[in-house]
């Protein structure tokens, strides 16, 4: 007697397993974050013990010069690390919803760029060199940078609209890092303040800390309310619209928030590459697409990528130490080729 039963298709996992895997990966993200901070806290050229660490900060008036180290730089750099590193993993994974662009990052689509070119102008032509003026130039740049890119990249004839924001990112990242060097590479003033903050670095930063917390802290609160409407924005536009979502005012600010969250990172630290890319690749990996998961763990792996790449720059040298942008680029430009050369893209 033949079977003229229907075949038993494998139905998609329930909402409850996905919040549990969410959950799960939440807390080992916790773990992970507070395991870096102790290693950024307590290593470094000068090691100190965990329990001097733990005294240290029971007696925070000490005069001893470990108690001076870890105030007055090791405890404000590796916060600052943390922040940053936040702010471009959630950055990063919120360019990529909006573009449905796996290869989306603050620094491939020109943005972090865009900020550093206004830094530039102007520490040339108002006189800026603090972080807080810096910040407000760094917004504009970003902003511009992110609607010049789309602009040119939706436009381009490449037969993807993904492709096409790429390229456009790329070629005005390189086009605006050649304004930059001619328009510094005769002003020895412009150029030693250049110098100091164009590499991403957290030596020397922990001034930033305080005054860049409260756009990078709002901007973060403001990212962690997006995940329905980046999920809904995914769906395409038709369907968004059906379910009673403004498109257009859902991406503009999804679109202002990660141009924010850009900025408050460039202004701190300088311009730094991949930290968005990884971060928000390596949350879809571990708990899929819904952003209102992935979202605050592409904020725990941006920032425990960050400052595992400072920590690790402290250490790979006996004398000196390798600046956090170099180290995230010897991470993050191998991640980027495996990334591109993968036919299966994880879903944004």
């Amino acid at each position: 007697m033949t079977d003229t039963s229907p075949p038993v298709t494998s139905l998609p996992p329930p909402a409850r397993t996905r919040s549990s895997r969410g959950a799960t990966v939440a807390v080992l993200a916790a773990v992970a974050l507070a395991a870096t901070l102790v290693a950024g806290i307590a290593l470094g050229a000068r090691d100190i013990s965990p329990g001097d660490v733990v005294s240290v900060l029971l007696h925070p008036g000490g005069q001893s010069y470990d108690s001076h180290v870890l105030w007055t730089d090791r405890i404000p750099r590796t916060f600052l690390g943390l922040l940053v590193g936040a702010a471009l993993g959630a950055s990063g994974l919120i360019m990529q919803a909006l573009t449905m662009n796996p290869l989306s990052d603050p620094g491939i689509l020109g943005v972090e760029q865009g900020a550093s070119l206004f830094v530039v102008l102007g520490i040339l032509f108002l006189g800026v060199t603090g972080v807080q003026g810096y910040f407000w130039l760094a917004l504009a740049g970003s902003a511009c940078a992110a609607a010049l890119v789309y602009l040119i990249g939706t436009r381009t004839n490449t037969g993807s609209t993904t492709i096409g924001l790429v390229l456009a990112g790329v070629a005005m990242g390189a086009v605006m890092s050649s304004v930059i060097t001619l328009l510094v590479v005769r002003d020895r003033v412009a150029f030693a303040h250049l110098r100091a903050w164009s590499v991403g670095q957290l030596t020397g930063r922990a001034e930033a800390l305080g005054q860049i917390l409260p756009f990078a802290i709002a901007g973060l609160l403001l990212a962690l309310t997006l995940g329905r409407s980046l999920n809904v924005l995914g769906l395409g536009d038709e369907a968004a619209r059906g379910l009673g979502v403004k498109v257009e005012r859902a991406r503009l600010t999804a679109a202002a928030v990660a141009v924010l969250l850009c900025a408050a990172a460039t202004a701190a630290i300088g311009p730094v590459a991949f930290v968005g890319l990884v971060g928000a690749h390596v949350a879809r990996m571990l708990v899929g697409a819904d952003h209102r998961w992935s979202l605050p763990v592409a904020m725990a792996t941006g920032a425990v990528l960050l400052t595992v790449s400072d920590t690790a720059g402290r250490l790979v040298l006996d004398h000196g130490e390798i600046q956090v942008g170099v180290m995230t680029a010897i991470v993050g430009t191998p991640f980027f080729v495996w990334l591109a050369r993968r036919r299966d893209l994880v879903r944004v």
